[in-house]
C-alpha cells in the first residue's frame, strides 16, 4: 500500500502554501471550499498574508449514485453542468431540476452558517487563489472558477494538494494558474492521500473562518 501524502489538511494546507508563494505571490484573496477545502485554505492565506473568505459550491450528483458529478453550484446563481453526461444516462430535466433544488438549499443553509451577514469578500480586481483538499473530477472547482471571475476577479489560481490528472487539466482550461503538489497516476480518491482524512465540521468552518476574515 502506498503511503499517504499528507498527514491531514493542515500539513497539506502548509505544502501548498509554500508552492503558492513561489508561483503567486502577488495573490491578495484566498477562498476555500467547504467544508474540507476550508482548513488548507487557511493555511494557504496565512502564508500569502492574505484574507481568507469562503466560496459555497455544491456538487451536483446524478440521481441514484450522488457520488457521480453531473454538474455544480455555486454562490451568485452559478450553474455548471456536464451536459454530455445527462445526455448519456438520458436523465429526466424533471429529475435533474430536484437535485438542484435540493443542492441549493444546502448551499443557501452553508451561506447563513459560515458568513451570516457578513458580506463576501471583495475581489475585484485581485488574484484570487481558490482552495480545495483535492481534485477528483473538477466540477465544483469549475463552478468556483466561473463565480469567482463573476464577481470581477483579476486573476484565478487554483490550488490544491492532490488531484487526478484529467481534472487538473480541465480546470487548467479554465483557470489562469492551476497549482497541484500531486497528480498521481491512478488517482482514486481524495482521501486516499491523506493519513486523517476526517469530515471538517461546520463549527470547524466558522471557527477558521473567525481567524482568517478581513
Amino acid at each position: 500500500m502506498t503511503a499517504a501524502l499528507f498527514a491531514d489538511r493542515t500539513a497539506a494546507g502548509r505544502a501548498l502554501a509554500a508552492q503558492v508563494r513561489v508561483r503567486e505571490p502577488h495573490a491578495r484573496a484566498v477562498l476555500g471550499l467547504p467544508r474540507g477545502g476550508v482548513p488548507v485554505a487557511a493555511e494557504v492565506a496565512a502564508g500569502l498574508g492574505a484574507p481568507l473568505d469562503v466560496l459555497v459550491v455544491r456538487k451536483l450528483g446524478v440521481p441514484g449514485h450522488p457520488e457521480l458529478a453531473m454538474g455544480a453550484i455555486a454562490t451568485g446563481g452559478v450553474r455548471v453542468m456536464n451536459d454530455e453526461l445527462v445526455r448519456s444516462l438520458d436523465l429526466a430535466p424533471a429529475a435533474v431540476d430536484d437535485v438542484v433544488r435540493a443542492e441549493l438549499r444546502e448551499l443557501e443553509r452553508r451561506e447563513l452558517a459560515y458568513r451570516g451577514d457578513r458580506p463576501p469578500l471583495d475581489v475585484v480586481g485581485r488574484t484570487v487563489v481558490v482552495v480545495d483538499d483535492g481534485l477528483a473530477t473538477g466540477a465544483t472547482v469549475l463552478a468556483a472558477v466561473q463565480a469567482v471571475r463573476a464577481r470581477g476577479a483579476g486573476r484565478v489560481v487554483v490550488a490544491v494538494p492532490v488531484g487526478a490528472p484529467d481534472a487538473c487539466r480541465r480546470v487548467a482550461a479554465v483557470a489562469d494558474d492551476v497549482v497541484c503538489l500531486h497528480a498521481p497516476d491512478g488517482f482514486g480518491a481524495v482521501g486516499a492521500h491523506y493519513d486523517d482524512f476526517r469530515q471538517t465540521t461546520d463549527e470547524q468552518v466558522q471557527s477558521l473562518l473567525g481567524r482568517g476574515a478581513a
